[in-house]
């Protein structure tokens, strides 16, 4: 591939929107750049599990011939984006990486996200893989194979979004959907690299995105920069009536408060998820503390705080989530059982065990960790806290995978529904990515990007690439 084709593939949303949109570039060549790093590459990486060749170079030119006609552009006119394949696109299948829907027919609508995207002048290049049904993986037993890790591809890329976090990390698109329910953006942008965002449950719709479990499920936006991810949230916010869990909440301009800094801004850290509750790898927990050394060097006031503790979340949301996934499922398990991963099996079974009182104390125990974490952090601008324990476990190691996996500190940001941002804040020794997450109040997903952008801008991880 050309020296020019790789740098096309890794120029921002944000560059190359404006370079479009300016004349400077073509959405052809772009798209036809990434379409070549992707040929190139993703051999190595499965990241898509189908490539949208002949329609995004369609939708490249007609973006082209409105540039020429001097016609209204949105803000991601001729950029291309990647879809987790569990959210519908008119004319294809969705097949949530699972022999379950692989023979299902085309989809005849797009998601309300989808949608959302084209409308402002996005292409799609094509639809990622996933961990089945969005839980079951990283797994070799299913019709497609599993998403690899950038960085090192004997790793995994994190999940259930793994394949949207991958392509982004590798340079195949500057942008893609994830969806969220037990720390399912902020995994794979933990170990790829890269930001994800889940915005606070209800502000980006559902609709037309296959369920794993209704009361936690959030879909986010993927990419490799804070301001990227800004102007991602920007077109996929709004309220959507058609999504029963969206919320009738005005939305804002995320990136307006990018540039302001923290001077002044008062930041809560949680350490004891990862030096008590779970004990991090030192060097995650370094990097951490590193983070909240130059959170403090640009003006920010840092406090600890105490929350619940992560084991009394991370069971509450278990409960939750197996009980609906398997209330989802239990048809299908029912009469076509052998259709189904191992790994799925393996961590949506046990909620056939689970009974209604159980999830009834769930949700009881829910409201009363939601309430007591939105108090605690009431006097904050936003809250610092590590992501995983550790950098990217090994894929094909299913005893590291059972034992690594679990230990994060992502989910009771699914339980409470405050949005919360994973990006990168090192790597190891190995080369693997290091990363933290910052949370904020409910609706206020701008403060956390105002916070996260002036520790990407101190800081450059963002602007290290993958050794491909």
């Amino acid at each position: 591939m050309s020296r020019q084709s790789h740098d096309l593939a890794f120029l921002s949303l944000t560059e190359a929107a404006a370079l479009i949109r300016a004349g400077e570039l073509t959405s052809v060549a772009y798209t036809q750049g990434l379409l070549d790093h992707i040929a190139a590459h993703d051999g190595q990486f499965d990241s898509f599990l189908r490539v949208l060749t002949d329609s995004a170079l369609s939708d490249a030119e007609g973006a082209d011939s409105a540039v020429t006609a001097g016609e209204t552009l949105g803000p991601l006119h001729g950029v291309p984006f990647g879809l987790k394949d569990i959210v519908d696109v008119a004319g294809l299948p969705t097949t949530a990486h699972s022999q379950i829907l692989a023979q299902q027919p085309p989809r005849t609508e797009d998601a309300t996200v989808t949608k959302h995207l084209r409308a402002a002048g996005g292409i799609l290049l094509g639809k990622t893989a996933t961990h089945e049904f969005a839980i079951g993986g990283p797994s070799f037993d299913l019709p497609w194979p599993p998403a690899r890790n950038p960085w090192n591809r004997a790793h995994s890329p994190g999940g259930s979004s793994s394949g949207s976090g991958a392509a982004v990390a590798a340079g195949f698109v500057p942008m893609a959907i994830g969806t969220d329910t037990g720390g399912s953006v902020r995994n794979p942008a933990t170990s790829c690299g890269i930001v994800g965002m889940k915005a606070t449950y209800g502000r980006v719709s559902r609709r037309g995105v296959v369920p794993l479990s209704y009361s936690l499920d959030h879909v986010g936006p993927m990419t490799r920069t804070v301001a990227d991810n800004a102007l991602m949230l920007n077109v996929l916010a709004g309220h959507d009536p058609d999504d029963p869990a969206s919320a009738d909440v005005s939305t804002t301009d995320y990136t307006a408060q990018l540039d302001q800094g923290v001077k002044g801004l008062r930041i809560g850290v949680i350490r004891h998820f990862h030096n008590r509750d779970l004990i991090a790898d030192p060097v995650m927990a370094e990097a951490l503390e590193e983070a909240l050394r130059v959170l403090q060097g640009l003006g920010a006031e840092v406090v600890e705080i105490e929350t619940a503790p992560l084991a009394e979340f991370a069971t509450c949301n278990r409960v939750i989530l197996l009980s609906e996934a398997y209330a989802i499922h239990r048809r299908w398990l029912a009469e076509r059982p052998g259709d189904y991963g191992e790994l799925f099996l393996q961590r949506v079974l046990p909620g056939a065990f689970l009974g209604g009182g159980d999830y009834v104390d769930a949700l009881r125990l829910r409201r009363k960790l939601t309430t007591g974490f939105n108090r605690t952090i009431s006097g904050l601008d936003g809250v610092i806290a590590i992501s995983s324990m550790d950098a990217a476990f090994a894929i094909e190691d299913p005893d590291e995978n059972a034992s690594k996996y679990p230990r994060q500190a992502r989910t009771p940001f699914n339980l409470t529904g405050n949005p919360a941002l994973a990006m990168p804040n090192g790597f190891d020794a190995d080369g693997l990515p290091l990363a933290m997450q910052i949370i904020g109040k409910n609706f206020d997903e701008a403060t956390i990007y105002r916070i996260a952008n002036a520790y990407e801008g101190a800081t450059k991880w963002h602007q290290r690439r993958p050794p491909l």
